[in-house]
């Protein structure tokens, strides 16, 4: 028994010590892509080519946010929710105008590593979408971003004082939510887009964690 207990200690040490070293290589490798792409973002003078640069840029941070979050866990498999929705969010106010600010509602439950990916992505397609056109003028603009669980679905929501859109209509128009429809299935989830509040809702089922 003795040498049981042993042998699952080693075992569990050296898993331990391979996805820290995973999770820091693959921290490496975002934040060298992202400092690539600032650095040609720089170098271009095409608005298009730049816009797209620092689109991708945004993206990559997003998804550094939640590396960070992962690579300071003890848990090999889940990510604490709340830790993951902070992070990510004042990594992606760190790209909005001065006035517009992100509050992050209390979250709850635990979720897979390998859905953070897609959420930050998609938190960050959803926040920068508010924050472009849920904001008039140079009025303060907040942003309210959350991500709860209960007993059958996780739900992440993105809520501003703007107008709202209706979605059908934006669609085709926007690659940005075609992304976050695409990677809301990737979940298992949909998106939803309510007005009265604006408000952007993926629910995704709770058989995914």
């Amino acid at each position: 028994m003795l040498v049981d207990i042993s042998e699952r200690k080693q075992a569990e040490t050296h898993q331990s010590v391979l996805l820290n070293e995973l999770n820091h290589r693959v921290k490496n490798t975002l934040q060298m892509m992202q400092q690539l792409l600032d650095s040609a973002a720089r170098r271009i003078g095409t608005p298009d080519a730049q816009r797209v640069l620092d689109e991708a840029s945004r993206r990559i941070a997003a998804m550094a946010a939640a590396q960070r979050v992962l690579y300071g866990t003890t848990n090999a498999t889940q990510f604490k929710c709340d830790e993951f929705l902070s992070s990510v969010c004042r990594t992606v106010q760190e790209t909005l105008p001065s006035n517009t600010k992100v509050v992050c509602e209390r979250s709850s439950g635990e979720l897979p590593n390998d859905a953070a990916m897609p959420l930050a992505l998609i938190l960050n397609e959803l926040l920068t979408n508010a924050a472009k056109h849920g904001t008039k003028g140079n009025i303060p603009s907040i942003i309210r971003a959350g991500l709860s669980s209960n007993a059958d679905h996780f739900e992440l929501s993105i809520e501003d004082d703007g107008p709202g859109f209706d979605l059908d209509a934006v669609r085709q128009q926007s690659s940005g939510l075609r992304l976050v429809e695409g990677l809301a299935r990737q979940l298992g989830g949909q998106l939803h887009v309510t007005r009265h509040p604006s408000r952007c809702v993926i629910e995704f089922a709770r058989r995914y964690s």
